[in-house]
């Protein structure tokens, strides 16, 4: 890719003015960088990350992603390798050494829009993960990756919030929902499965939207937290496939004439109205009844249905769970032990207004 700068001021005839007929100073001493600068982190962090280019009988596109293991495993992002994947295209994973490799896909999940990759390489330098559940809103953090194509580019920013419901990839139902976290370092089309690391260099997120209505950055970008890609990559490196949970309720927003239907007084009431739960569901046999509102599911509260939907997926099955509900005006907490989420058809599950769909 070129890019053409655009040169500020110009030329007049032959006058041209150089340091060396003007006197001025230059200086030759080295410049020595901090390790936790954001200089010194991008140099310890940008041989981590790689340039992806995946091919289809769509056209190209070109993504990041990072080395999860020395070994030449690789995540990236599910929709920057998904065209070349249903085509049976050609992806190249490119490093920052300026050598290219053909890649394989172990694994992919479209509803948190991640995939693994294989390289034939020993010895890559693997990026440390870190602890997203820890970060604080106002942390400092670097997005590195590969915007528009141009590889190794280096932003800089603070967190902006977290478990921001963003949908994400091609996914659909209860699963295509994140808790993302939200930055305003820069990203832009290209940085997609790109690394979000903090001050020391350790992996918070897996950089995957963005908020624009241009098509570029407007500084609000939005990454899956690494503490969602652990799980997601157990599933998919062990065992071939994702697992998670299910209580089997079909959920609303609590809406004012719901609050109405169910007999709540409270205008402050934050939480996901239960219209529905089918019968024998771990819900069901937990308590949960139509009319109940779910507030808060283990730690995390539960204001919309997209965080109730992404707190369930993220939960394991049978490992039990306190869920924070109100029914009417009285304060429950009941224990739920999800299980595996199973395959149905919609029309299994009906709540107390007739509306049907399926149960989350």
């Amino acid at each position: 890719m070129t890019l053409a700068a655009g040169i500020i001021g110009g030329v007049v005839g032959k006058s041209i003015v150089t340091a060396k007929n003007t006197g001025l100073a230059t200086s030759h001493s080295n410049i020595d960088r901090a390790p936790n600068s954001i200089a010194g982190i991008a140099a310890r962090v940008s041989p981590s990350v790689v340039s992806i280019d995946s091919q289809s009988n769509q056209g190209e596109d070109t993504g990041s992603g990072f080395f999860l293991e020395s070994n030449g495993t690789i995540l990236t992002n599910n929709h920057v390798v998904e065209g070349a994947v249903l085509s049976n295209g050609k992806i190249t994973v490119n490093l920052t050494n300026g050598k290219s490799y053909p890649a394989t896909v172990i694994g992919r999940d479209s509803a948190y829009d991640l995939a693994v990759l294989k390289i034939d390489v020993t010895d890559a330098p693997a990026l440390p993960l870190g602890d997203s559940d820890k970060v604080q809103v106002g942390d400092n953090v670097i997005a590195i990756g590969s915007p528009l194509g141009l590889a190794g580019t280096v932003t800089s920013g603070i967190i902006s919030a977290k478990n921001r419901a963003v949908t994400s990839g091609n996914g659909t139902g209860e699963s295509s929902f994140i808790n993302a976290i939200q930055t305003d370092a820069a990203i832009n089309p290209g940085n997609s499965g790109g690394a979000l690391v903090d001050v020391y260099g350790n992996l918070m997120g897996i950089n995957t939207a963005i908020f624009s209505r241009s098509g570029g950055s407007m500084g609000i970008g939005f990454a899956i937290p690494v503490s969602t890609a652990q799980q997601v990559l157990e599933g998919i490196i062990k065992d071939g496939q994702v697992t998670r949970g299910w209580i089997g309720v079909e959920p609303n927003e609590l809406t004012p004439e719901l609050m109405q239907t169910f007999g709540l007084k409270d205008p402050t009431i934050k939480g996901v109205a239960v219209t529905g739960v089918l019968q024998n569901a771990p819900a069901f046999k937990a308590g949960l009844r139509p009319g109940d509102v779910i507030e808060q599911v283990g730690s995390k509260p539960v204001a919309h249905v997209a965080e109730l939907l992404s707190a369930v997926a993220g939960l394991k099955p049978n490992e039990s769970v306190p869920f924070k509900i109100k029914r009417k005006n009285d304060e429950l907490t009941i224990t739920v032990t999800p299980s595996q989420r199973p395959k149905m058809k919609p029309q299994e599950s009906q709540g107390p207004q007739g509306r049907r769909g399926e149960p989350q």
